[in-house]
């Protein structure tokens, strides 16, 4: 069975709809969702975009991606810029963290909306309790000490810019400077970018322009690990004693 096939079935079935209910939303017959569901023939490009619409997924994703790994829960309708937010869940449902590394850091731009992209990051889980979506992105640069060249920064996501705050650190994604990590503060429908590192002049982000925001949580900083050193489990040592230096705090 194609891709676009099992797709239309499993958005469908999460919706409880028939296939008559999801025809009559499209605005065709009962019998070509039928044709499309058993693979006896694709959509064309206009019931293509009837169906992103509909389930506010790319054409994209609905065509190449297999959502059927995917449950209702892990996809988040966003503003404008995004119609597909994938986001991975474990065995018992948790959210867990995925780790957008060096390597996977060139190709986020274009795979960011990708389900087939998201599921390849390696993934952790916090071992502290957090609300809503996190993701782990790679610092370059110099240009917000203390934190340092290949230092991590785990960001919490924000929905609309409506809920950024001048003066906190956010990491964005943009069309034109892929994944940048700043201080951020809002100037009407711009957003001025300024680095902690004054060598480094400020600039501006069209509002437009931004495809994700992810404010800051915490920070690792592994920069002075040795290559080998650096993985997931050493990772996670780290995250552990982060957390009992907090609930030393916490006792004190």
């Amino acid at each position: 069975m194609s891709k676009i096939s099992k797709n239309l079935r499993h958005l469908r079935q999460l919706r409880k709809w028939s296939q008559e209910q999801m025809a009559t939303k499209l605005g065709i017959s009962r019998a070509r969702i039928g044709s499309y569901e058993e693979e006896r023939c694709d959509p064309p490009i206009d019931v293509l975009v009837k169906l992103s619409n509909l389930f506010h997924i790319a054409v994209d994703a609905l065509v190449k991606a297999d959502l059927t790994k995917f449950n209702g829960e892990s996809f988040i309708k966003v503003g404008e810029n995004r119609i597909l937010f994938p986001i991975m869940i474990d065995k018992e449902n948790n959210d867990v963290v995925e780790v957008v590394t060096v390597r996977a850091s060139a190709g986020y731009l274009t795979g960011y909306a990708d389900p087939d992209f998201i599921e390849k990051l390696p993934v952790m889980n916090l071992p502290f309790k957090v609300v809503g979506k996190h993701r782990a992105f790679i610092i370059k640069g110099d240009s917000m000490p203390p934190l340092a060249d290949g230092c991590y920064v785990i960001g919490k996501y924000v929905e609309s810019l409506k809920n950024i705050r001048n003066g906190r650190t956010y990491i964005l994604v943009t069309k034109s400077d892929g994944v940048v990590y700043k201080r951020i503060y809002m100037n009407g429908f711009e957003l001025e970018m300024h680095s902690d590192n004054k060598n480094y002049p400020p600039f501006t982000v069209d509002a437009a322009d931004v495809l994700e925001i992810w404010e800051f949580v915490c920070n690792l900083n592994i920069s002075d690990k040795k290559e080998e050193e650096l993985n997931l489990e050493s990772i996670m040592t780290m995250l552990r004693s982060m957390r009992v230096e907090m609930e030393g705090i916490t006792k004190k």
